[in-house]
C-alpha cells in the first residue's frame, strides 16, 4: 500500500525540500547569472549588454494597503542585488460577492502612490474577480536594472565579514499584528499605540530600498539580504546558506523596536521569526563597515553591527547572554499565529 503523504506545513516550503526540488527541475541557460537558490530572491539575466533584475512576490497576510505593500517588498528584493527596481508588473485577483469599485479603486491608489515614491513605472498586469478566495491577492512581478560592477550576489559573504541589520525587525509584523487585531491592542494600549505601529509600513518603513542605495554608493559590500517570511532568523539562515557560511550572531546587538517588542509579546510570538521587511541585512568586509554604518548615520538610518561570518560551512549560531545556541529556522512564519 503506497504511503499517505503528509500536508507540509502553512508558509515558505522548507529549504531541505525547497534545494533539492530547485536543482532538479530549474531550466535556465547562460544568459542567467543568477538564478533560483536558497537565498536567491531575485534573477538576474544578462540582455543585450544589460543586466536585468526580475522578481515575482505575493501578498497574502495583509489587505490593508495591499498595494503599498506589493510595490514594496518586490523593490526591495531588485535592490539587495544593487539594482534600481523601475517596471512594475501586477496581478490582482479579487473575491467574487465582495469587490466593490471602492475596493478597486483603492488598491489602484495604493499601488500608484508606492511606485511614485520609488520612481517606477506601472506598466501592466492583470485584474479579475475570481471564486475561492475571501480576500485580495496580489502578485507583484518587478524588474529594474545592475551593471555588472555594481551587482551583489546573493551568495557573496565570506569569511570575515561583519553582518549589519538596519532599522529593526518585524517591523512588517508590528504593522500587520495592529492592523488584523487593532481592537484588542486598543483595549490593552491605547487608539494611539494602534495607529503608530499599524503605521509601520510608513514610518521607520518596509522599504529598504534607500537602505540598498546607501550600501551601494558605499561599495565593497559582499551581500544583501531582505529577511522577509520567517524573519530575521531565516533571513539569517537563508544568507548563510547562499555563501556557504556560519554566522556568529549576538542577540543582545540585534535592533528591536519598542512597540515590536510589545505586540510579539502580547501574542506571544518569537521575535525573531516574524516577518521582517523594513530590515536590510548585509555582508560587509570589516575594512569598510566603519564608513558605512557613517553613512547611515547620516541619512538618520539606524545600523548595527549584529555578528561576523566565521568560518565556511552554511549555519548560525545566536549567543545569547554569550551562550551559544542553534538559531532556529522559521518555514511557518510567526505571523501566522495570530490568524488561527
Amino acid at each position: 500500500m503506497k504511503k499517505k503523504m503528509e500536508p507540509l506545513p502553512l508558509g515558505k516550503i522548507p529549504p531541505e525540500i525547497l534545494g533539492p526540488l530547485l536543482k532538479k527541475y530549474s531550466v535556465t541557460d547562460k544568459s542567467v547569472i543568477v538564478g533560483p537558490g536558497i537565498g536567491n530572491d531575485a534573477a538576474v539575466i544578462q540582455t543585450n549588454g544589460q543586466l536585468l533584475v526580475a522578481k515575482t512576490d505575493p501578498i497574502t497576510f495583509v489587505t490593508d494597503d495591499i498595494g503599498y505593500y506589493v510595490v514594496n517588498v518586490n523593490a526591495n528584493d531588485v535592490a539587495c542585488l544593487g539594482g534600481t527596481p523601475k517596471w512594475f508588473l501586477v496581478t490582482v485577483l479579487l473575491p467574487e460577492n465582495k469587490t466593490t469599485l471602492e475596493t478597486v479603486d483603492s488598491i489602484f491608489a495604493q499601488l500608484h502612490r508606492a511606485c511614485r515614491q520609488l520612481n517606477i513605472s506601472l506598466c501592466g498586469g492583470h485584474t479579475e474577480i475570481t471564486c475561492g478566495l475571501d480576500r485580495p491577492l496580489i502578485i507583484g512581478q518587478m524588474f529594474g536594472e545592475v551593471t555588472s560592477e555594481e551587482l551583489v550576489r546573493p551568495g557573496g559573504i565570506e569569511v570575515g565579514d561583519n553582518i549589519i541589520v538596519t532599522k529593526g525587525i518585524a517591523i512588517e509584523a508590528t504593522s500587520i499584528i495592529a492592523r488584523e487585531k487593532g481592537a484588542e491592542i486598543r483595549e490593552i494600549f491605547s487608539a494611539e499605540f494602534v495607529e503608530r505601529c499599524a503605521n509601520f509600513i510608513y514610518e521607520p518603513g518596509i522599504s529598504v530600498v534607500q537602505d540598498a542605495a546607501i550600501a551601494r554608493s558605499v561599495g565593497s559590500i559582499h551581500a544583501m539580504h531582505d529577511p522577509t517570511e520567517g524573519g530575521l532568523a531565516s533571513g539569517l539562515h537563508e544568507m548563510a546558506m547562499a555563501g556557504d557560511v556560519h554566522l556568529h550572531i549576538n542577540l543582545n546587538q540585534i535592533p528591536v523596536l519598542p512597540e515590536s517588542k510589545l505586540l510579539c509579546e502580547q501574542f506571544g510570538l518569537d521575535i525573531l521569526g516574524s516577518i521582517a521587511s523594513g530590515a536590510l541585512l548585509l555582508a560587509v568586509p570589516q575594512a569598510v563597515t566603519s564608513q558605512l554604518l557613517a553613512a547611515y548615520e547620516k541619512q538618520h538610518i539606524p545600523a548595527v553591527v549584529i555578528g561576523t561570518a566565521v568560518e565556511a560551512g552554511a549555519g548560525v549560531t545566536l549567543f545569547r547572554d554569550n551562550q551559544p545556541q542553534e538559531l532556529p529556522y522559521f518555514s511557518t512564519d510567526e505571523i501566522t499565529r495570530i490568524f488561527t
